[in-house]
């Protein structure tokens, strides 16, 4: 059996003293992890770097075993970050948060395109995190929603309303306006305005939008499988 397909490589392991196991998000197979032959090479290694887009052949004798992947390079995007430590971070986030999310074989077109949509406009921003740390904000909550465990956040999950929301209920995962919240305040989430539309974006708004949808990724995705939240995404407060 085979296939051809697009992917973002999304972890590297050592296999045996020359090869190598990447994980990889595809276009049109999800997730999907494969055996590269002199992967730990000098030719090979820069080219599965978790970040990278690469083209790739899959073979396998049966659909359920690990197989083996021949790889082109098609986008160097890790090389891309080295200079800028934050947008590296995000690279790194991205990946590790796929690599414990994602379950294999399971074919997640629409993440995969809002993954190179964030790439292609991480490549081209300005470092400041007012800026990658909304983007990357929004990529989240998509995951969550990807998965089944999108936030609402159109309305007031007690009244209806749809001012002055600045709550998110850590139950429900929907919007909750400041006066219906207020009395709950020291248990509520906080909502960024820039989820909401408005674009005037700063860092305190990054920090409160990062907590979110960590709590959220955390609480439904990743608790139930007794998995943590990568080292990698924590760090990315350090960019603050």
């Amino acid at each position: 059996m085979e296939f051809h397909d697009q992917g973002i490589i999304i972890s590297l392991r050592k296999y045996g003293e020359y090869d190598a196991v990447i994980d990889v998000l595809t276009a049109d197979h999800g997730r999907h992890a494969g055996l590269v032959k002199g992967g730990m090479g000098r030719r090979l290694r820069g080219t599965l770097q978790p970040g990278n887009e690469v083209t790739l052949k899959w073979r396998g004798r049966l659909e359920s075993q690990l197989g083996s992947y021949s790889v082109e390079l098609h986008n160097a995007r890790a090389a891309a970050f080295l200079d800028y430590p934050s947008k590296l971070g995000v690279l790194n986030s991205v990946c590790a948060i796929l690599s414990v999310s994602l379950a294999e074989r399971e074919e997640h077109r629409t993440l995969y395109d809002g993954l190179i949509i964030l790439l292609d406009n991480l490549e081209h921003m300005d470092h400041r995190p007012e800026n990658w740390g909304a983007l990357l904000v929004h990529w989240e909550i998509g995951l969550l929603s990807e998965l089944g465990f999108g936030l609402d956040l159109s309305c007031c999950a007690a009244t209806g309303l749809t001012d002055d929301l600045i709550y998110v209920s850590p139950k429900s995962g929907r919007a909750v306006s400041r006066e219906a919240g207020r009395p709950y305040h020291d248990k509520m989430l906080t909502l960024p305005p820039f989820l909401l539309g408005r674009t005037d974006v700063t860092a305190e708004h990054v920090r409160e939008g990062l907590r979110l949808s960590e709590f959220f990724l955390e609480r439904h995705v990743l608790f139930p499988h007794n998995k943590k939240i990568p080292q990698a995404r924590r760090m990315l407060m350090n960019f603050m």
